[in-house]
């Protein structure tokens, strides 16, 4: 039976069908129109998000019922374009969940005067077939020894709904970040890029130095140096060190010299040596898109200790291809560089093998000065992944793989451009 009472957080996740049952999408959140003063927000419609990720607008007039694990639309036909909030319009979940509001309630006295939060919206249809919010879930502190109460009060109890007031800082972001629990880094800095910059800056400041440093990761250029700008000093100087050392180098080369050199100087010097070396490099040459730490071993390591490195959940697929033989020290610059070994070889090897005697001494190493250009056609002349970067005295300097390469190949907009899609839209 088609319920015409539901709560946002019941509807976060739920199945998206057509109505012969395709499936569109799952719900990521609500649009509605909150007013500045306390009438009943009119729900506007629906996140969606695809199967490829892109999130879209759904009107709330396209869906006929929503049941217990699915919503159903009237038509299978949806415009794929990626949702843009408009002025007026406000995210239920990534705004107005979570805020610190005041209740009015004559029944509730002991929430006079207190803060609470906001933890969950009610929705009700009208019989004009409109969807209005008409209750909000809130919860006070926890007091010592004693659970906090969840109290579902009338919007028109509560204070601190406003545009204004949503709007200014300090917001909680608990909600936002349980969206975010599981997901890929690069699809958490999609959604961060979608949220008002209010609350990306309030989920960035919550999100730890580790997590921070992978999503920043997959921002474009610009937004990560915007982001880094809302940030202490101090934090972003953490939040570098948690960077790999290519991607921090590329984020302080589009940073005044000033201003990077400030960053650097706050970095551990273990963390900071690294990323001063790659700047040495142009960026769009094998030394500036090098990682100065791939897999690094000496040619005593057996076979089964290289595999154990290259099982190593941080690294990428690419980094995780080869693994490269040196003369100590293995730090880069490292002693003499000797040779490689491709996965593919290890695999087929006992385990007490020593790496130093299946060697692949033919492959030619990149040169760091060596443009993009030529790069990419080292890579699609010898169907690498992966590949070392050695100077001119035989030194292991870092790898450049493949998706390093792919960034700098693809138009700064890339993250922007429309994906085709079969099924067309309206």
């Amino acid at each position: 039976m088609a319920a015409t009472r539901v709560y946002v957080a019941r509807l976060a996740g739920l199945a998206v069908l057509g109505p012969d049952g395709e499936s569109i999408g799952r719900i990521r959140d609500v649009v509605v129109a909150v007013r500045s003063d306390r009438q009943q927000p009119r729900v506007h419609g629906l996140v969606v998000e695809l199967p490829t990720r892109r999130r879209i607008f759904v009107p709330i007039l396209r869906v006929t019922a929503i049941e217990p694990g699915v919503v159903t639309l009237n038509t299978g036909t949806v415009s794929l374009r990626r949702f843009t909030q408009r002025p007026g319009e406000m995210l239920a979940l990534a705004q107005i969940v979570d805020s610190v509001v005041r209740v009015e309630d004559p029944d509730l006295p002991d929430l006079a005067g207190v803060d609470v939060h906001v933890i969950d919206l009610g929705l009700e249809q009208t019989r004009s077939r409109d969807w209005l919010v008409t209750r909000v879930a809130v919860r006070g502190h926890r007091r010592l020894g004693r659970r906090r109460t969840v109290h579902v009060v009338d919007w028109t109890m509560v204070s601190g709904l406003t545009p204004y007031e949503i709007g200014r800082p300090g917001q909680d972001v608990t909600q936002l970040l349980e969206q975010f629990e599981g997901m890929r880094a690069a699809d958490v800095a999609q959604q961060l890029r979608e949220l008002p910059e209010k609350r990306r800056i309030e989920v960035a400041v919550a999100l730890d130095d580790e997590r921070l440093a992978d999503v920043v990761q997959e921002l474009p250029d610009d937004e990560q140096v915007e982001l880094l700008s809302h940030l202490e000093v101090r934090r972003a100087a953490d939040v570098l060190e948690a960077m790999d050392p290519d991607d921090a180098a590329d984020l302080l080369g589009e940073l005044p010299e000033g201003e990077a050199e400030s960053l650097l100087a706050l970095m551990d010097p273990q963390e900071s040596e690294p990323v001063r070396r790659l700047l040495e490099h142009s960026p769009y040459s094998a030394g500036g898109l090098m990682t100065p730490k791939p897999v690094i071993l000496t040619p005593s390591t057996t076979v089964a200790e290289a595999l154990a490195r290259v099982r190593n959940p941080d690294l990428t697929p690419a980094l995780a291809s080869m693994v490269f033989v040196v003369r100590p020290p293995t730090a880069t610059p490292t002693g003499r560089y000797l040779g490689s070994v491709h996965i593919q070889q290890l695999l087929r090897e006992p385990p007490a093998h020593l790496v130093g005697g299946i060697l692949d001494t033919d492959l030619s190493p990149l040169r760091p000065e060596l443009p993009l250009a030529a790069v990419t056609r080292y890579f699609a002349t010898y169907n690498l992944v992966c590949g070392p970067v050695v100077d001119e005295e035989n030194h292991l300097l870092g790898a450049v793989s493949v998706d390093d390469v792919l960034d700098h190949l693809l138009p700064e907009d890339w993250r922007d451009q429309e994906e085709t899609d079969e099924r067309g839209g309206a």
